[in-house]
């Protein structure tokens, strides 16, 4: 199976700051961590998945060269295939503040996972993930788009208790309704999940025939998301609560949108700029002129070509641009770049008139090379 990304498995963008990695890497790290998720398999690669992009990316050496070389750059380097990450988990008190907290974060007491905040106990639901491709026009003025998808959603046969009918649940035997157990590693004592009941501190006797005891099934869910103006490429919208139902009284996992814009065949975007390319006969650039040229929203608006314009000058068209997020009615700017054409026909009476010009401005016969910089 090819690797995913680091910055991709972690869920941050590539100019995040080490805070940001931080605190993704803790999310994912509590969320998936073996000693929860005891004979998961698929949730200890998650874990070691994050933990193997956390180590490239919280290092500044290894994120640049993974930056600039991709996972090349980090073959060798601790992080890469088949490394041991021992000193990672070693730095696990500068990721979660003290080895405490660590364990708070993993196994939280019965009354936290009973509805305790959101962020906090086990049973929260999981994030999800949903890709969104939007022309180019909609990302830069916004839209409003729906969405498709299927989450867990309490079940509607038990709503979402877990057990048949009026049966209640009773306290594990195993933890006696903590939710944890110890074992004892030298001069430590370490509560983990009980094996039990994973954490809940209660057993179903009679579980629900359709969700099977666990109190949630996978239903279709359509939502209309809201695209904000100025939306740029690779950017993702976070829909509160809109991810996969919590266990129990737990609160529901967060939806994050991934917005794809696809190119624009004429226009091109630099921050709040935009850019294209407008073609001028060598006669409108040499003597000057007033054209009209389309807007990306379909307007017509008037630009004038002063006289003398040379081939790849930029005009600038002031507030044409792409809308700020925060003040949609604050732009950018538009940057049109003059393409000269050159008549590759011409009449016997043009030819005569142009030689008529070539004489009268004097034009050199032996021109020097100039720096290849004045081109651009």
């Amino acid at each position: 199976m090819a690797k995913r990304d680091y910055y991709e498995v972690l869920g941050v963008d590539r100019s995040a700051e080490l805070d940001e990695i931080k605190k993704a890497y803790r999310k994912l790290a509590v969320r998936y961590h073996p000693d929860r998720n005891a004979g998961d398999t698929q949730a200890e690669e998650r874990f070691k998945e994050a933990t193997e992009a956390y180590d490239v990316l919280a290092n500044p050496q290894k994120r640049q060269a993974y930056d600039q070389f991709g996972f090349a750059g980090v073959d060798g380097m601790a992080g890469g295939q088949g490394h041991d990450y021992s000193h990672v988990f070693r730095d696990f008190e500068d990721v979660f503040g003290d080895v405490g907290s660590i364990f708070d974060s993993f196994f939280t007491r019965t009354d936290r996972r009973r509805g305790g905040g959101r962020g906090g106990g086990a049973g929260r639901g999981d994030d999800l993930r949903y890709d969104l491709r939007i022309p180019f026009e909609q990302a830069v003025f916004g839209t409003k788009a729906d969405v498709a998808y299927r989450r867990q959603e309490a079940c509607s046969r038990c709503d979402g208790s877990g057990t048949e009918g009026t049966t209640a649940r009773s306290i594990c035997p195993t933890c006696g309704g903590s939710g944890q157990v110890r074992r004892n590693s030298g001069f430590f004592s370490i509560a983990t999940s009980c094996p039990s009941c994973g954490g809940e501190g209660e057993v179903i006797e009679n579980p629900c025939r359709a969700c099977r005891g666990t109190g949630r099934e996978q239903k279709e869910r359509r939502l209309r998301v809201t695209i904000p103006v100025g939306m740029e490429n690779g950017k993702r919208i976070q829909l509160t609560g809109q991810g996969d139902a919590g266990i129990g009284r737990a609160p529901a996992g967060d939806l994050y949108v991934f917005v794809h814009v696809e190119p624009h065949p004429c226009y091109q975007r630099h921050g709040d700029d935009l850019y294209c390319v407008i073609p001028l006969a060598f006669t409108q650039a040499a003597l000057g002129t007033s054209i009209l040229v389309r807007t990306l929203d379909d307007r017509r608006i008037r630009v004038k070509v002063p006289a003398g314009t040379q081939p790849a000058k930029l005009l600038r068209v002031r507030g044409e641009g792409v809308p700020h997020p925060d003040n949609p009615g604050r732009r950018g700017d538009l940057y049109i770049k003059v393409a000269v054409t050159v008549p590759d026909r011409l009449s016997s009476h043009a030819r005569k008139l142009l030689g008529e010009v070539a004489e009268a401005v004097g034009e050199e016969s032996s021109p020097e090379p100039v720096p290849l910089a004045e081109l651009e």
